[in-house]
């Protein structure tokens, strides 16, 4: 019997209908004449559960809260409650698919069930279906569970002969059975029953009052009182566009990525004649995958660390605006920790939705420095990755909205392409797509800034090259 961790805990307390505390991936697979159908999902899914018994689990509370939720097997769980039909009204447009992803990503998971829910979406443009992956903050730690997608997406379009055997559920411990059973283990665990204790208490500290009253949440362009609905945009760009960049002006494709944001985000405020000055900035929460102290790779969950980032949204100077960002996270790459883009991009496995959940969690545990946005990018595989033979076009993040964000970054680079799934709250933010179209004139405008300086070179000199 296992219990969930504290920050598990947190992240259960903490769903609400204006905070579903959920981490999606939008994947698209490649147009087939024999696409995937639902009997076939339910095959593959069904056929890989075992490899990660918590998909079969809940969360039950234990009385008295003596613990923590404990997980506990589902003894009615039905996969085809979690694995769901959608289709897209003619013609199937990219804009009707951001319509039902954001209505998708805002409905909360059953919280009695098992902690995750599979779209499968039909009526794409040309034939083509999408996969929309569910999963409670509270499931995917990194560690101990993995997210569906680095489960379902292979590496190898023919067909793996997994071992599976029939699930039979262990019987649900119940009443003073599970007390009994929680002060035992609070005997034999003291150190750990001690930090549940002292969560529990920080709950109920941060329910009583504040003297004196409480200030009103922070207003501004990306800040808002979450509403119960959600928008969703996207955007690709070849990765070749941000190397060109990075190879000109110096720094990392990550910084490259940063500084397109930060672009996109001032281009967007002016379209909305939002007052922009030179001095005009924002928190951004950047979780960043790190090494243990021997050098090597630990597991997907335990070495993420958040990384704030003032985003230079007041610069007009595309180059003036990458080299500040540049800058700003030199520290992080010179402590020697920093993982290398390519180590991240050649992990087994789609391991990419798994770092996008963790770094996720961390920026909601971190909550309290104060950031305005949170944004992830993890680079993902430079070869393509399959969903039961079928080869993944394109792969999107969605990061879920807390405290009182109005918008969320997900990047992913994926076969030499970049993409952004950008998440906001529906009413702050009604034009989502334009932050969207405002990313991608942004980082158009850097990469002119290559063709602009090449041109000007003086003939017969030959810029260094890097490698």
């Amino acid at each position: 019997m296992e219990r969930l961790s504290p920050l598990d805990a947190m992240f259960l307390n903490q769903d609400a209908p204006t905070e579903p505390r959920q981490i999606a991936s939008l994947a698209i697979l490649e147009p087939d004449e024999h696409a995937l159908d639902y009997d076939r999902l339910i095959q593959v899914i069904s056929e890989r559960l075992d490899i990660v018994p918590r998909y079969r689990q809940v969360p039950r509370r234990v009385p008295g809260g003596l613990s923590t939720p404990v997980w506990v097997d589902d003894e009615t769980f039905d996969i085809s409650l979690h694995v769901r039909r959608s289709a897209l009204p003619k013609p199937g447009s990219l804009h009707a698919l951001h319509e039902l992803v954001g209505r998708l990503i805002a409905r909360r998971i059953d919280l009695d069930r098992p902690l995750w829910e599979l779209y499968l979406i039909e009526g794409l443009e040309n034939g083509a279906v999408a996969l929309l992956f569910k999963a409670h903050q509270a499931l995917v730690d990194g560690s101990e569970t993995i997210d569906l997608a680095q489960v379902l997406l292979e590496e190898t379009a023919y067909e793996r002969d997994i071992p599976h055997d029939d699930w039979v559920p262990r019987p649900e411990p119940r009443g003073l059975g599970l007390v009994t059973a929680t002060l035992d283990r609070n005997f034999r665990q003291p150190r750990e029953a001690l930090r549940i204790t002292e969560h529990q208490v920080g709950r109920i500290l941060r329910r009583l009052p504040v003297i004196g009253g409480s200030s009103p949440a922070t207003r501004g362009v990306l800040s808002t009182e979450l509403s119960r609905h959600r928008r969703f945009a996207s955007l690709a760009a070849d990765l070749d566009d941000f190397r060109k960049v990075r190879d000109e002006h110096g720094g990392t494709v990550n910084d490259v990525i940063l500084a397109a944001i930060a672009g996109g985000i001032r281009g967007w405020m002016l379209t909305r004649a939002e007052q922009v000055t030179a001095k005009t900035s924002f928190r951004a929460m950047v979780p960043m995958s790190v090494v243990s102290d021997d050098g090597l790779p630990t597991s997907l969950g335990s070495k993420v660390r958040g990384h704030l980032l003032s985003l230079p949204v007041g610069e007009s100077n595309p180059v003036v605006r990458l080299h500040q960002v540049s800058y700003a996270l030199k520290d992080h790459r010179e402590t020697g920790s920093a993982v290398a883009a390519n180590k991240l991009a050649d992990l087994p496995g789609f391991a990419t939705s798994t770092f996008h959940a963790v770094g996720a969690r961390v920026a909601d545990a971190e909550t309290g420095r104060g950031h305005q946005i949170v944004i992830t990018n993890v680079p993902g595989p430079k070869d393509p990755v399959y969903m039961a033979g079928e080869p993944v076009a394109e792969v999107y993040p969605c990061i879920p909205l807390s405290g009182n964000r109005a918008v969320s970054i997900g990047v992913t680079s994926y076969r030499g392409r970049v993409f952004f799934g950008l998440v906001a709250d529906r009413d702050a933010v009604p034009d989502a797509d334009v932050l969207a179209q405002c990313i991608e004139e942004a980082l158009a405008e850097l990469v002119e800034t290559v063709a602009t300086r090449r041109t000007r070179a003086p003939r017969g000199r030959q810029r260094p090259g890097k490698s």
